[in-house]
């Protein structure tokens, strides 16, 4: 037996709306044998937009039952049934929930209409309820009311059964993932997902990238974003938007999250959350004046403008140039670090040497100058991580020139790694963030890291 069952709520997600009504039809494989309609009581406002689309008002459920009135008589009507709807993950995820709130547990097998009618009349523009029936010639009478969706997705059931009897047995099988698969996602796409490491990309239906994620194993990772219930706004929105699934290899988990970074950055998707921020980096740039004294800025990072070195946060480029001016005996008000009004030995650093009341010639202090700006990356050094690549026969190599990350590439493992000049032939140049630095200095310091110093 197969109970067909569409729902109206309060809203598009299961965490936090309810159901203000139901319809099952019971169809035993040959035709409809039985039906049950009803308006609930959701306990909770019914916001406008939901009844200018449903035409339920607030009065009409405050007299109707609530689901925990009805729920025993419900559960006993759906138990044991093929679980079937068009988009059957939506209404089965409310529904769960509901029953959840009166201990009962719910885990029927299901049928998503959408799936089904995407194998058995390809081709056709749009797989939605509306649309569908109406290519399909099935008159909905009331649309938008859970009985009138209800019957027409029976309608559509019943000539779905009647095409292919044997592809719908085949869909209810565990392990053919038509019941968690998002309905508009190709079956064959998902199929043909790697078990690699990797970063991935959902995209809906103009192409467009909507989420990126990384993972160890492709197709595990994302068999776990569809195998949940789906109960709070964004999950619901992904798997309702999704309609193709795209990847990119990178052999090793590092080198998934340096891509993983760097394409939430650049794609900025809609339901991506972590690193969706715009994060300044500060750099120290050089200028001379009028005078022809070497001086420093601290500010933002300037497009076009290469800084001398940057940093995550103003204060860790302030207190690395106020090192830098008790090592070499700079003038802090040449140095950015205080304005030019009052005299420099108001600073906890001792009283300046005079460049900026020309007491210090230009060339005594420019070599100064240059001598911080030479220590500036003495302490950092180039190096190569390198990892497993996205074939047996490459590695992947991760480039830290200095100090920075620079991006990473893949070569032949037989290729020598040594020397800087012949990385940067293998490398895909990629701007540095805050968590890809973090995600650096993690792995250099696990016993796993494989580091190869450059020269």
């Amino acid at each position: 037996m197969y109970a067909i069952v569409d729902i109206e709520t309060t809203g598009g997600f299961a965490g936090n709306n309810r159901i203000t009504e139901i319809a099952i039809f019971l169809h035993d494989g040959n035709e409809v044998t039985d039906s049950y309609e009803t308006l609930i009581n959701p306990g909770q406002i019914i916001p406008s937009y939901i009844t200018g689309l449903t035409g339920i008002r607030q009065d009409m459920v405050e007299s109707a039952p609530s689901f925990e009135e009805i729920a025993h008589e419900l559960y006993d009507y759906l138990k044991d049934k093929i679980f079937v709807a068009h988009n059957v993950h939506f209404d089965y995820s409310f529904l769960k929930k509901e029953f959840e709130k009166v201990n009962l547990s719910f885990s029927p097998r299901r049928l998503c209409t959408v799936r089904v009618s995407r194998v058995l009349f390809p081709g056709l523009r749009s797989y939605g309820l509306g649309n569908l029936c109406e290519q399909l010639n099935i008159e909905i009478r009331n649309r938008h009311r859970a009985g009138g969706d209800a019957q027409a997705t029976a309608i559509l059931f019943d000539m779905l059964i009647k095409k292919d009897s044997e592809y719908v047995a085949l869909a209810l099988k565990k392990n053919s993932k038509e019941t968690t698969l998002p309905p508009n996602l190709p079956k064959e796409e998902f199929e043909n997902l790697p078990e690699q490491p990797g970063v991935y990309y959902f995209l809906n239906q103009r192409s467009e990238v909507i989420y990126v994620g990384k993972a160890i194993d492709i197709k595990k990772r994302i068999t776990g974003h569809f195998s949940g219930t789906s109960k709070n706004r964004r999950n619901q929105a992904i798997r309702n938007e999704i309609h193709h699934i795209s990847y990119e290899l990178t052999g090793n988990e590092l080198v998934a999250l340096l891509l993983e970074s760097h394409e939430i950055k650049r794609l900025w998707p809609k339901y991506n959350r972590a690193q969706k921020v715009l994060s300044n980096t500060w750099g120290i740039y050089k200028y001379e004046d009028r005078q022809g004294y070497l001086r420093f800025n601290i500010s933002k990072s300037v497009k076009g403008l290469q800084p001398l070195i940057f940093f995550h946060s103003h204060s860790d480029a302030w207190q690395f140039m106020m090192n830098k001016i008790r090592d070499f005996d700079l003038c802090p008000k040449l140095s950015g670090i205080q304005k030019s009004d009052g005299p420099c030995y108001d600073l906890p650093l001792g009283q300046c040497a005079g460049a900026c009341d020309g007491k210090e010639t230009t060339q005594v202090y420019n070599n100064k100058v240059d001598e911080a700006i030479d220590s500036f990356h003495e302490t950092q050094k180039s190096f190569a991580i390198v990892g497993s690549g996205r074939t047996e026969e490459e590695s992947s190599v991760v480039l830290v020139e200095r100090g920075t990350y620079c991006g990473f590439g893949f070569c032949d493992k037989d290729v020598s790694i040594s020397h800087l000049d012949d990385i940067k032939t293998v490398i895909n140049n990629y701007k540095t963030t805050i968590e890809i630095d973090h995600y650096i200095q993690s792995y250099i310091n696990s016993p796993q890291a494989d580091i190869i110093e450059l020269t």
